[in-house]
């Protein structure tokens, strides 16, 4: 007489297939978790790249830390200016930073550059270099207020001097909404808020 074996419980073999599949899934969820970490890393430095550029950050490490100002905030001025584009605007303001021939020729008198010429300020070294020594005058000019620098990089001494004298207050006392211009107030604002994603987004580059 044969004795047939028994067969094999349908159970187990079932078992063994969705361990399979749940080790597949697994799997796959492991490889999409790592191409995401490389992706979204990437994704973020691409758009950041487009959003808020960054440039010559060696020469505004170097500019900045020679004129005791914060690289964040140069990089807040450039991006305001020019977004790291050299180019000329139609006031005829030059460079990264955007100097006017005027104020350069002021400030190569002041520095010492008898041998600077305009065409100069389309190189960036020398365009950083002329337009941190002219925040840091209007920095010691102003008392280290920086609304009033910036409010003077963008729309001149002669008027910020007026602005001041006007509101009857002394310059620490002012603030942004005392800015008659708004030009002036939407540019000094722009540069404050820079400023503050440049420190955020760019520590290590910048030096901070």
């Amino acid at each position: 007489m044969n004795v047939r074996a028994a067969p094999r419980p349908r159970t187990r073999r079932r078992g063994a297939s969705a361990r399979r599949r749940v080790l597949v899934l697994i799997g796959v969820a492991g490889l999409v978790i790592a191409a995401v970490a490389v992706v979204v890393p990437m994704l973020h430095r691409a758009v950041r790249e487009v959003t808020l550029p960054l440039r010559h950050e060696d020469i505004i490490r170097q500019q900045a830390r020679e004129k005791r100002l914060d690289p964040a905030l140069v990089a807040g001025v450039i991006f305001a200016e020019s977004k790291f584009r050299d180019q000329t605007s139609p006031t005829g303001a030059k460079g990264l930073m955007q100097i006017q021939p005027e104020t350069a020729k002021f400030i190569a008198r002041r520095s010492g550059g008898a041998a600077f010429e305009i065409a100069d300020l389309g190189t960036p070294q020398i365009n950083i270099q002329y337009g941190t020594y002219y925040l840091r005058y209007l920095l010691d000019r102003y008392g280290e207020n920086v609304v009033l620098a910036v409010a003077a990089y963008n729309g001149g001494e002669t008027n910020v001097d007026r602005w001041i004298a006007e509101s009857g207050r002394r310059g620490k006392a002012f603030k942004i909404n005392d800015i008659p211009f708004p030009e002036t107030r939407a540019y000094v604002n722009r540069v404050l808020d820079a400023e503050r994603d440049y420190r955020r987004e760019y520590r290590s580059e910048l030096g901070l």
